[in-house]
């Protein structure tokens, strides 16, 4: 099935989503500098188990669920989504599946943080911190590579959810 979704407009969504997801980590970061200053009078020592958790769940949790909200959400788009002129059909409209696309959107962001942390606490002699942002960046030029040269422009996210982008 070819997709009616032209390459350019999804390449939009993702710089637009992009710029928001930078928007939100910048913000993140200004709400940590300001607290760690005036609550903490400075910088706390994190362990790597505690380094994953605040990773997790500071950046890539919250944003799985607010693209996930976005995309389920009439008129079913991500920001970038949106003012592309996109939308995600579902196959059955269910919040799970916005989620599980989600997930797989995110998971080699996720998986790259893993990595780094675990490489910053080892001084990257850990098989984790070597292996696993090489596979984030295999994931992410997987998913990529679906959206450009796929005929429905689906990634792995879109297959499993049983979804698609369409024009609005």
């Amino acid at each position: 099935m070819k997709s009616e979704v032209s390459l350019k407009a999804r390449m939009k969504e993702i710089v637009v989503d992009y710029f928001f997801i930078v928007g939100y980590l910048l913000l993140l970061g200004l709400i940590s500098v300001l607290s760690y200053s005036l609550i903490f009078k400075g910088m706390p020592t994190f362990t790597k188990l505690e380094s994953q958790l605040v990773a997790t769940f500071c950046s890539v949790v919250p944003l799985v669920f607010i693209f996930s909200y976005l995309d389920y959400q009439k008129p079913s788009g991500s920001y970038g989504k949106r003012v592309s002129g996109l939308k995600v059909a579902y196959g059955t409209y269910f919040f799970r599946y916005s989620l599980l696309r989600n997930c797989l959107k995110f998971l080699p962001w996720q998986l790259a943080h893993i990595g780094v942390i675990e490489g910053v606490y080892t001084g990257f002699t850990s098989i984790a911190s070597m292996i696993l942002p090489s596979v984030s960046l295999l994931l992410l030029v997987l998913m990529l590579g679906m959206v450009i040269f796929r005929d429905d422009r689906r990634h792995l996210g879109d297959m499993l959810a049983k979804t698609v982008v369409v024009n609005q």
